[in-house]
């Protein structure tokens, strides 16, 4: 029997700790799904949770302090609200006591200065004995604490006291010696120098955990940070949208894990360094300095960072989703190009729009973990919103023309538009403006609700539209058969079948202009290469026509003199 369990245990035992090895080398080393992007989130926001609402008394926590008494001074205004809080040794609070806002203070400063003078006799020798007893005065009681000769009153139970707890004063007074008792014989016990040793150890082992855990992620956050240069290095404008979306998708990826570990190791540094204060009795109190004096500042910027991070995880969400629309099987090229194109657009309305949602919901939130109430203040933004939307009409029919814009693909970010009088690309728009860069890199702003009427000049494709005169003189036949040669030979060059998409127009004489015949030819090319096709035909047909002989004239009038016979 013994020889088959330490079979047993030679074959199983080595695959256990090999699949825990694995297990512990894949959760440092290759965060790399959106699993555990939720799972470090998890992490975060479940210690903000318990760091929010959990005292030491309820959870047993050493490093989470009695929040308790916040939560109810932040919930009541008036002066003579009755309230309760901590009477603390060594940090630790040993029991409650209850009255009025404007004397709780006072009060438990006077009980925790009486208890610290005589607890520090009581600490410092072994044959002087600690006596507790209680006095009835009237329908309160006294509780003295002595050492050696020297009593003292240390407080009075009053009824609010006994209300805490929905007892008589008796039993408060019963149950306040009894906790008194003990929180004096630990905290004599706690500086025992074998307990100070045992929990020196501890902390050089958690100092060591800290030390071993940040090294940890700062080389996983190293490696983050030289894959977001990395990405952002191989971004151009040149690439394909769809490209550009996966990167941008892999750097808002990565941003967010690089975020989140920074996240993580700021709370183990923080934490542990707490964690560390309370294992003794003389440091403790600087963790409950440190929730009483910095909880709410610590809440709103962790409040901050998990903003950030779900914006910028939003923000990958919203590439990842275009990634697979610009991946999508289409049947032209050119409605594949047109769809990368909305995206883009889309993409950037839509991070605009997540970017001000988020924001609001972390003021929100931060407004509430301070204790405002922020029931009031939604129905008077509300009220305040409902006036501004009358007083801002233009605003509205901005949005809503942009909305239909997006919606009915009039035009995207990256199109040739004319709008009135002006002209442009399309450099960047949202749901109130439309900004146009014109060929004089001029920035043109136009409101949404301003446009009426626009003409896009690259939509699905576009066209070059050319008026070639020729000289009166010249043989018009002949300058067709040129032109169609020029323009069939053009189409038919391997460096320019691509933009061409179909075979070129001569539709003949046009009209008769100042300058000459006008031959017109149309060319249809991709979206924003008309007027590169253009510039080529012309430079093909004055070469060809120098050739041929056939003079492209210049603007000429003919003036006729008639003599009159008087």
């Amino acid at each position: 029997m013994p020889q088959r369990l330490h079979r047993y245990q030679s074959l199983i035992f080595p695959k256990i700790c090999g699949f825990l090895r694995q297990l512990c080398k894949n959760f440092l080393f290759n965060i790399k799904s959106n699993i555990s992007i939720a799972f470090s989130l998890g992490i975060v926001i479940g210690t903000f949770v318990m760091v929010s609402s959990v005292s030491p008394v309820q959870a047993q926590i050493p490093i989470l302090p009695d929040l308790k008494l916040n939560s109810i001074v932040l919930t009541h205004n008036l002066e003579n609200a009755v309230v309760s809080a901590c009477v603390r040794l060594d940090g630790r609070c040993i029991f409650k006591v209850t009255d009025q806002k404007s004397d709780l203070s006072k009060r438990i400063a006077e009980i925790e200065q009486r208890l610290h003078s005589f607890s520090n006799i009581y600490f410092q020798t072994d044959t002087v004995q600690l006596k507790i007893r209680q006095q009835a005065v009237g329908n309160l009681q006294d509780i003295y604490i002595s050492v050696g000769d020297q009593e003292v009153r240390l407080l009075t139970v009053t009824n609010w006291d006994a209300e805490l707890e929905g007892v008589t004063i008796e039993f408060r007074t019963n149950q306040i010696i009894q906790q008194l008792q003990e929180a004096l014989e630990r905290a004599k016990q706690e500086r025992q120098p074998r307990f100070l040793i045992n929990q020196g150890i501890k902390a050089a082992g958690i100092t060591v955990v800290i030390f071993l855990s940040n090294w940890i992620i700062f080389c996983k956050e190293r490696y983050l940070r030289n894959s977001k240069e990395h990405l952002s290095s191989d971004s151009s404008e040149n690439q394909p949208i769809s490209t550009q979306l996966n990167r941008r998708h892999q750097w808002n990826i990565t941003e967010v894990r690089y975020r989140v570990l920074q996240i993580i190791r700021a709370v183990i540094s923080i934490g542990g360094t707490l964690l560390i204060f309370g294992l003794f009795p003389y440091t403790r109190i600087i963790k409950v300095w440190f929730f009483s004096s910095l909880n709410i500042p610590f809440q709103i910027g962790l409040i901050g960072c998990i903003t950030y991070v779900l914006i910028r995880f939003s923000y990958a969400l919203i590439s990842q989703l275009n990634s697979i629309l610009a991946n999508t099987y289409l049947p032209t090229q050119e409605a594949h190009r047109r769809l990368q194109l909305r995206l883009r657009t889309f993409s950037g309305v839509a991070r605009g729009i997540v970017t001000v949602s988020w924001i609001i919901m972390g003021i929100l939130v931060a407004l509430s973990v301070t204790g405002i109430d922020i029931g009031p203040l939604l129905a008077g933004a509300g009220i305040i919103g409902l006036g501004l939307s009358l007083a801002s009409q233009n605003l509205i029919k901005d949005a809503l023309n942009g909305f239909f814009i997006i919606l009915e693909d009039q035009y995207a970010v990256g199109d040739f538009i004319k709008v009135g009088d002006v002209g442009g690309m399309v450099e960047n728009m949202n749901l109130r403006i439309t900004q146009l860069r014109d060929s004089e890199g001029e920035l043109i702003t136009i409101p949404n609700s301003e446009i009426k009427i626009v003409r896009n000049l690259s939509n699905t494709w576009a066209r070059a539209d050319l008026n070639i005169p020729i000289s009166y003189q010249a043989d018009v036949d002949r300058a067709l058969e040129l032109i169609t040669q020029v323009a069939e030979q053009m189409s038919q060059d391997p460096s320019w079948q691509k933009t061409i998409l179909e075979p070129p127009q001569v539709l003949g004489v046009d009209h008769f202009g100042s300058q000459g015949v006008i031959i017109r030819v149309w060319f249809t090319t991709e979206p924003l290469q008309q007027w590169r096709v253009s510039r080529e035909f012309r430079r093909r047909i004055k070469i060809a026509c120098d050739q041929a002989g056939i003079p492209i004239p210049l603007p000429q009038q003919q003036v006729w003199f008639k003599e009159f016979n008087k």
